[in-house]
């Protein structure tokens, strides 16, 4: 049985300078300064030092909570210092390729299997806990990987998506002539990351519509700065039938750009938000195998990488909020041979509360 867990990290520094460390033959209390001391405690004073420390985090992450770098007329923080929230994730991915080579001309469009998740997180003054699991993985029935970060800020934020999937499927066309290709065939491993910096974000916050960790109190945009990164390969493996070829398509791209994003409050209660970041590649270590035969595929202006956000969120007055989020990266890729486009998605639905 399969069950995921997941950390996720708002003031994970702060947590370390309260470590404990323990061993067999004694008990210490690390102590961090100018200078690292490991100082002896007695047993029965590890209950009062653990209240203690757990006294100094709050007062430390409530300092950094109620520190102000944004526009309060545009911008707060929710009174609240503990957010619980339930979140269903639903992600995917697809692959559309298309080329020719002498008289030899394909085309494919195939996608894997959607994932759903299920998840519960706790969030105290920026720092959270989170549990998560998968449905298909407690039944065997998927043998996909996936992991996805996001960490999004008034100023500056990024997502992080991998995958390792089994099941693509789809129609693959070849010299005019349709065949359907089954799960098992093509193996794909892709690491996507996307960065933003909101030139705008004393006014305009991201997390205000993505985690409701800040509250948009009236309607703003900004210009974004930003970089994509896509690499991966696409292989198809030994199950494969006499019709498709022996072939191994690597990518390798790193992008530069500019964008956009706007949160609109309507009524006090409801925020939409929509942003889009392109990017456009300067760097990229593409190649391609096709039955042994490597080549190395150059860039062709304009390749791009492009970064979609989409949300929209709820008020219920000051302790209930809920939304739904979407992030999707597409890539418009290739050369004179081939083309390739890529698109990796994550949908969100989240209830929180604020207590």
């Amino acid at each position: 049985m399969r069950i995921g867990f997941s950390l996720y990290v708002g003031a994970l520094a702060t947590m370390m300078s309260f470590a404990g460390i323990t061993s067999s033959a004694a008990m210490y209390d690390l102590t961090l300064g100018h200078d690292l001391r490991l100082l002896p405690v007695g047993r029965d004073s590890l209950k009062g030092r653990v209240y203690a420390r757990a006294a100094q985090l709050d007062s430390l992450l409530a300092e950094k909570q109620s520190r102000i770098n944004y526009d309060t007329t545009y911008i707060m923080r929710p009174r609240a210092k503990l957010t619980l929230k339930m979140r269903t994730n639903v992600s995917g991915s697809a692959f559309i390729s298309k080329g020719s080579k002498g008289e030899y001309t394909f085309r494919s469009d195939i996608q894997t299997d959607h994932k759903a998740t299920l998840s519960v997180s706790a969030t105290y003054l920026g720092l959270s806990l989170g549990f998560s699991l998968n449905p298909a993985n407690l039944k065997g029935r998927s043998k996909d990987y996936e992991f996805n970060l996001n960490s999004y800020s008034n100023r500056y934020g990024f997502d992080i998506a991998y995958q390792e999937a089994q099941t693509l499927s789809g129609d693959v066309v070849i010299n005019h002539e349709t065949y359907f290709m089954p799960k098992g065939v093509v193996n794909m491993k892709m690491l996507s990351i996307n960065g933003y910096y909101a030139l705008n974000g004393r006014r305009f916050s991201y997390p205000a519509a993505f985690s409701g960790s800040y509250l948009q109190r009236r309607s703003a945009g900004s210009w974004l700065l930003g970089f994509s990164f896509l690499g991966g390969s696409l292989k198809a493996g030994e199950k494969r039938s006499e019709y498709i070829p022996s072939y191994r398509i690597y990518v390798g791209h790193f992008g530069i750009g500019a964008g956009y994003g706007y949160n609109l409050v309507c009524r006090k209660r409801w925020l939409f938000h929509l942003s889009a970041l392109p990017t456009l590649v300067v760097s990229n270590q593409n190649n391609i195998k096709i039955d042994g035969e490597k080549r190395h595929m150059t860039t062709q202006f304009p390749d791009l990488i492009l970064a979609e956000r989409a949300a929209i969120l709820h008020q219920f007055g000051e302790k209930y909020f809920a939304g739904a989020t979407l992030v999707m990266t597409n890539s418009l890729l290739g050369d004179k041979h081939i083309d390739i486009n890529y698109r990796k998605w994550m949908a969100r639905l989240f209830f929180g509360i604020r207590l």
